[in-house]
């Protein structure tokens, strides 16, 4: 990496409420009070407050902490009314912030409840995995689940301030920090093959060099932040972020959510890439690059048996479909341009899916 993509100390990133920014800060845990911001309202990830429950003790100590075990069955409506509550007794009120300290779950949480509870509150984030710092940080969405059907719930709402500390990464699951470099990878892919050919030579190298592995994170954003900030609310440009993401959702509803999010991505962006190549919107050669690094991001969960009818039926669900029509993002054209393309759902597309699934599992 260049010398401009050390990490620098905030980034500016414009939103339909303002300007929210986004501090890197590796001290954070040493002076965890800097993030307290008036009347705080603190959801924390269990696991997190299980870790850090030193460093964080003042946090914990906290009247108004509310502990969150981060699950994807809690992130559902019927779930969160019990936190509503919670708050609610805690006597919040429209001039207080809430605070999130955890991954994209805590996240999706704490954004949805601070757009709806009481018409609207401030609130920040704390992302502790490298998929929520690298990616989901920014960009003012929160997603929902309803029943088996993930995501169908949400608002736009930016937070007030970003807090990204690295150090955070010390304690994740091998599995969480490869769900995290498959969103690092999307994001580059999405730039360019030049860029994503990059982070690919890299691969190898950053789960041991933290220096290298944050450079990424804060190109991630910054690559992110040309889209949200020109289409905020995923009406154009920005729908290309659903790369690997459509297929990626299915395969976490097919497997009852045994893959991890940005794995699901990674598994979901060599599907599109591979029947994209089938359907001959892209050269074999796009699919034949990218395959090897995107495979070596998912090897541990090659095996997982995916049921060919229940992928189908949760693509069917997405919230982007038209009436009659699967709307995905492929890989398109001699550059491997990441565009939106409708596909009929039929025997043809069946068919192309289940032989990506057996060659995954091969």
């Amino acid at each position: 990496l260049t010398e401009a993509l050390v990490v620098s100390e905030k980034i500016k990133i414009k939103s339909h409420k303002g300007v929210y920014s986004v501090n890197f800060d590796n001290h954070l845990l040493d002076n965890a009070e800097k993030i307290l911001v008036g009347e705080s309202h603190f959801l924390i990830d269990a696991n997190v407050a299980r870790l850090y429950a030193d460093k964080l003790r003042s946090v914990l100590a906290h009247k108004n902490t509310v502990v969150i075990e981060a699950t994807e069955a809690n992130k559902s409506i019927d779930r969160i009314i019990p936190i509503f509550e919670r708050l609610v007794a805690n006597n919040v009120r429209r001039d207080h912030t809430l605070i999130a300290i955890g991954g994209g779950i805590i996240q999706d949480i704490t954004c949805f409840i601070a757009s709806t509870l009481l018409r609207g509150l401030a609130w920040s984030f704390v992302p502790t995995t490298l998929l929520a710092q690298a990616d989901s940080c920014i960009g003012s969405k929160s997603s929902i689940n309803l029943g088996k059907t993930k995501n169908i719930i949400g608002t736009f709402n930016p937070p007030n301030e970003v807090f990204v500390c690295t150090v955070f990464l010390d304690t994740l699951e091998n599995k969480d920090i490869f769900s995290g470099i498959g969103e690092i990878l999307k994001v580059h892919a999405i730039d360019s093959a030049t860029a994503f050919d990059r982070v690919a030579a890299d691969y190898d190298h950053l789960q041991s060099d933290r220096s290298l592995l944050r450079g990424y994170i804060l190109q991630a954003l910054l690559i992110k932040q040309r889209f949200i900030e020109v289409d905020e609310f995923d009406r154009g440009v920005r729908n290309i972020f659903n790369y690997g993401h459509s297929f990626g959702h299915a395969i976490e509803a097919a497997t009852d959510f045994a893959v991890p999010h940005g794995i699901a991505v990674s598994i979901g962006m060599d599907m599109a890439n591979r029947i994209a190549a089938l359907r001959g919107l892209v050269h074999e050669q796009h699919y034949l690059r990218m395959h090897p690094v995107l495979r070596k991001n998912y090897a541990s969960f090659a095996k997982t048996p995916i049921s060919l009818d229940d992928l189908l039926s949760a693509l069917m669900k997405d919230k982007k479909n038209t009436s009659s029509r699967l709307v995905l993002i492929f890989p398109v054209g001699d550059n491997a341009a990441i565009q939106r393309e409708e596909v009929s759902p039929d025997e043809i597309f069946r068919s192309q899916c289940h032989q990506f699934i057996s060659e995954m599992n091969a």
